[in-house]
């Protein structure tokens, strides 16, 4: 069964997984209280999205999609800021300041909490929310 709230997922979780998730939760909620927090199905699993952008691709195709987002995977965990500003992707621009993580466009992938500068990226957070997420595909 896929979780179809936040809490459902977080309680999904095993232990280990789920303290660390809940602590960059928590980091999010109170960066930007205001955003929306909802289930979401990307990249193959469910996502804790927070906040959405509309995009339109080049392509034609367009949708909604989360500006924030987050999620573990079997090895890793992966933090996602879906938002750019004139400098390209804020994650890609600010990956040296994260951590020993793994960055691409838009995401950060880290093997443990300890792993990633939590306060570098809660200031990409709050950027993003005031960039408006981004406005191609990424």
């Amino acid at each position: 069964m896929n979780p179809t709230t936040p809490d459902q997922y977080l309680a999904s979780l095993p232990a280990d997984r789920r303290a660390s998730v809940l602590a960059v939760h928590a980091a999010i909620r109170k960066a930007v209280p205001k955003l929306t927090v909802e289930i979401m199905m990307g990249m193959g699993s469910p996502v804790i999205g927070y906040g959405k952008y509309h995009y339109k691709s080049a392509s034609g195709r367009e949708g909604d999609w989360f500006l924030i987002g987050l999620c573990a995977g079997k090895n890793h965990y992966s933090l996602h800021i879906c938002a750019a500003d004139k400098g390209g992707y804020l994650v890609e621009q600010n990956a040296a300041k994260l951590g020993k993580v793994k960055t691409g466009r838009s995401c950060i992938n880290f093997k443990k909490l300890e792993d990633l500068e939590l306060g570098a990226a809660m200031a990409l957070v709050k950027q993003a929310v005031k960039s408006g997420g981004l406005n191609r595909e990424g």
